[in-house]
């Protein structure tokens, strides 16, 4: 399809693309129009009231819910520190031997997200190079096999 000088694209002649809008359904307007009487709504009911954007999360029609009849257990401590756990297996990879590790050293290199304060060195993995490490907690495991390697853990005040 040519385009001519007329018709180029400017504000009195502009329109959505062919069936790209659609007419409103106009509902109630009679049983001929296919949505009349009820307009799509049913029969009777909560369901077919104006107003009605669906019951409560939950809702049962009354009945008591089921958060409700299902008793409670368990605490949560809001005390609670959650560690970010570290493997020797990521510090074997990523460090020299020799090398001093501690929360610093991790952030600069990307280990550990920015608001992390609190690390914890588990033993998965294995562990040939001498580490200095400096950590808040350390896994039994995890000890054994940087003393094995010759390095050290310090643990930290959390």
């Amino acid at each position: 399809m040519s385009h001519d000088a007329h018709d180029k694209i400017s504000l009195h002649n502009l329109h959505p693309n062919p069936g790209a809008t659609k007419e409103k359904k106009r509902l109630g307007r009679g049983r001929g129009s296919g949505k009349g009487k009820t307009s799509g709504k049913g029969v009777k009911g909560q369901k077919a009231r104006p107003g009605h954007h669906g019951a409560r999360l939950a809702f049962e029609g009354g009945q008591m819910p089921m958060p409700r009849r299902i008793p409670k257990r368990g605490f949560k401590n809001m005390n609670r520190v959650e560690a970010f756990p570290i493997n020797v297996s990521l510090l074997e990879s990523i460090f020299d031997a020799g090398s001093a590790v501690d929360i610093d050293t991790l952030r600069t290199k990307g280990i550990i997200p920015k608001h992390v304060d609190t690390i914890k060195i588990l033993g998965e993995g294995e562990l040939t190079k001498k580490l200095t490490i400096k950590a808040h907690r350390a896994s039994a495991t995890a000890k054994s096999k940087v003393e094995a390697a010759g390095g050290t853990i310090e643990i930290l005040a959390a």
